[in-house]
């Protein structure tokens, strides 16, 4: 097993198949118990469903600029940005429409 994941290679395959997530460190790299990691686009100037998990997840902003919906509380998104949204809390991001992509890392840790 190898412990480790080339995140450009997964993103350049991501982005070249037109999808919006990559999962760049999941089991097969040896993450146990829930933990999982991988990068985002958020291309849609509208928030979408969101997601909510029996887990929480954490999230660093890499480029672009937006807002965010964690539960009931709205803010603004931009580069360092870091967030966390609890377990059974639905959330979701959108884009400003004058901004590129927000692109986010984001990891899920076992409660």
């Amino acid at each position: 097993m190898k412990y480790y994941s080339d995140s450009n290679e997964a993103i350049i395959e991501m982005r070249k198949d037109g999808k919006h997530s990559c999962d760049i460190l999941t089991s097969e790299n040896g993450c146990v118990a829930g933990c999982k990691a991988g990068f985002t686009y958020y291309e849609d100037t509208e928030y979408g469903k969101g997601g909510v998990h029996d887990d929480q997840e954490g999230f660093l902003v890499l480029e672009g600029t937006g807002k965010a919906l964690f539960g009931e509380q709205e803010f603004d998104v931009y580069p360092g940005l870091t967030m966390i949204a609890p377990a059974g809390i639905r959330h979701t991001i959108k884009r400003n429409e004058d901004s590129e992509p927000v692109k986010v890392f984001w990891f899920h840790s076992a409660v």
